[in-house]
C-alpha cells in the first residue's frame, strides 16, 4: 500500500463541479482581480472567525508582510518570534528593516513558550523614558509574532498579557491554523483573532487550499483594516492617487471562489483530520510504540472544544529518524523533516549572532519527523473496520506496522535483513 504524503485527489474529485462553475462564473465576468467574489470570501471568513474585517491578500507571507507594514514596522524596530517554523514569519521581518528576535519553544507543543519571552524580554531589554522597551543593541521592541503551529493554538492568553504588559503590538501567524480554538480570557477564540491582526495562508497543501497561492488577515480594528487595504494595492487610495508605499498583494477572483466553494467544508475536514489522528495515535498503541516515540500534543483536548486541534500537520519526535524515515520510504510510506533547521541556523540571518545550540534543544536531540495525515474521513474509517480489513485500507495501520517492524528488528541487529512484507 502506497502512503502518500499528501494526495488532494479525493477533495478535488468531491468538489470539482461546483469549483469548475464559480471559475467558469469568473471567466464570464471579466473581473479577475479584487471584484465582488473576492468581497464575498472575505465576508465568509470574517463570519466564520467571527470578526468584523477580513482583507484578502496574495499569499500567507504578504499577509504578514502587509500587517507589518500598516504598524508602520521598520528600521529599527524588533519583532520577537520563534526559531521553528517555515522561513516566511521572520523572512518578512527581515524584509520589512526590523529585526527578528527569537524566543524558545515549548518542547511538547513546539509553539513559542510565553516565558521564554517573557524571561528574554526582562533580562536582556530595557524600557525608556518613553515607555517603549528596547534590545541591547537598540532596537525597539514592537510586536510579538506567535505561530500556531501544525494547527494547535499557542497559549493566547500568556501571549496577550505579555503583549499588553510589555505595549507590544500581538500579530498571530495562523497560517496552518485556521479554524483552530483555543481557551482565551474566559471563553473560546479562533486562532488569528485573539491579536491585533491574524492572518492566513492558502497555499493548496493547507486545511483551506486555493489552486495557488492566497492569503487573508483578519482584524477588528476599523482604522487598520482600511490601511491593510490601501497597502495590498500599492497604497492606492483613490485610484492613482498613492500616500503611502504598498505593494501588489491582491487576492485574484479565482482563488476565491474556489476557496469560498471548499470554505462549507472546513469544519468537517478538521474534524475527519482529528479522527484520522486519534487513529494514528490508536494503531502505534497497538504496535507498542508509544514507548518509543513521542506523539503530537493535545493540551486542549479536555477543554470542551470542537478544533482544540486540527492537525494540519502529524508530527512525532522519533529516536533514530533518518534511519527510519529511509525504511518507510522503502515501504513507501512517504514522510518529510518539519523543520531540518531552526530559522537561527539560516545562513541568511547568520547577522543575527544566534548560535546552533542557542534553541530547541530539548527535542532536537531526539529529532523529529513529519507524517501528514490524509484529511479523508475513508483514513478514519479503516480504523473502525476488522483489523484484516485495515491491513489494505488504513494507511496508519501501515504505518505503525512498518514502524513497529523497524524498532523491532533494529533492537535485534537485523536492520539490514528486514523486508517490506506487502501492507
Amino acid at each position: 500500500m502506497r502512503v502518500p504524503l499528501l494526495d488532494l485527489g479525493e477533495q478535488y474529485r468531491a468538489l470539482s463541479e461546483p469549483i469548475r462553475e464559480a471559475i467558469e462564473e469568473v471567466l464570464a465576468s471579466h473581473r479577475f482581480i479584487l471584484g465582488p467574489k473576492v468581497r464575498a470570501f472575505e465576508k465568509a471568513i470574517a463570519a466564520y472567525c467571527n470578526t468584523p474585517h477580513a482583507v484578502g491578500v496574495s499569499s500567507g507571507t504578504d499577509a504578514l508582510l502587509t500587517i507589518l507594514m500598516a504598524l508602520g514596522i521598520g528600521p529599527g524596530d524588533a519583532v520577537i518570534t520563534t526559531p521553528y517554523t517555515f522561513f516566511a514569519t521572520a523572512g518578512c521581518v527581515a524584509r520589512v528593516g526590523a529585526r527578528p528576535v527569537f524566543a524558545d519553544i515549548d518542547p511538547e507543543t513546539y509553539n513559542i513558550s510565553p516565558s521564554a519571552i517573557r524571561d528574554y524580554i526582562e533580562n536582556n531589554c530595557h524600557a525608556g523614558p518613553d515607555g517603549a522597551w528596547r534590545t541591547k543593541s537598540g532596537e525597539k521592541l514592537r510586536a510579538i509574532v506567535p505561530v500556531h503551529l501544525f494547527g494547535l493554538s499557542c497559549e493566547m492568553d500568556a501571549l496577550r498579557e505579555i503583549s499588553e504588559h510589555f505595549r507590544l503590538d500581538l500579530i498571530e501567524d495562523a497560517a496552518q491554523a485556521i479554524g483552530a480554538e483555543s481557551p482565551f480570557r474566559g471563553g473560546t477564540a479562533k486562532a488569528g483573532t485573539m491579536g491585533e491582526a491574524g492572518f492566513f495562508s492558502f497555499y493548496p497543501s493547507k486545511n483551506l487550499g486555493a489552486a495557488g497561492d492566497a492569503g487573508m488577515i483578519v482584524c477588528r480594528d476599523e482604522t487598520l483594516a482600511t490601511k491593510l487595504r490601501t497597502i495590498r494595492e500599492h497604497g492606492m487610495e483613490p485610484r492613482y492617487f498613492h500616500h503611502v508605499i504598498g505593494g501588489n498583494f491582491r487576492l485574484d477572483e479565482i482563488q476565491a471562489v474556489i476557496l469560498d466553494v471548499k470554505l462549507p467544508f472546513l469544519e468537517s475536514w478538521a474534524a475527519a483530520r482529528r479522527a484520522a489522528a486519534d487513529c494514528y495515535g490508536a494503531e502505534f498503541a497497538c504496535a507498542g510504540l508509544t514507548e518509543r516515540i513521542t506523539l503530537p500534543a493535545e493540551p486542549y483536548r479536555d477543554r470542551s472544544l470542537t478544533n482544540h486541534h486540527v492537525f494540519y500537520q502529524y508530527v512525532i519526535r522519533a529516536p533514530m529518524r533518518d534511519a527510519l524515515r529511509e525504511h518507510l520510504g522503502k515501504c513507501e510510506i512517504q514522510t518529510a523533516i518539519y523543520y531540518p533547521l531552526g530559522l537561527h541556523e539560516q545562513k541568511c540571518f547568520a547577522y543575527l549572532g544566534y548560535r546552533k545550540g542557542d534553541f530547541i534543544r530539548r527535542f532536537r536531540e531526539k529529532h523529529n519527523i513529519m507524517l501528514l495525515i490524509p484529511s479523508l474521513s475513508s483514513t478514519a474509517h479503516g480504523c473502525r473496520t476488522s483489523r484484516k480489513r485495515r491491513r489494505f485500507h488504513c494507511s496508519p495501520f501501515a504505518l505503525a506496522r512498518v514502524s513497529a517492524l523497524f524498532f523491532r528488528t533494529r533492537s535485534r541487529g537485523q536492520l539490514q535483513a528486514a523486508r517490506c512484507e506487502p501492507i
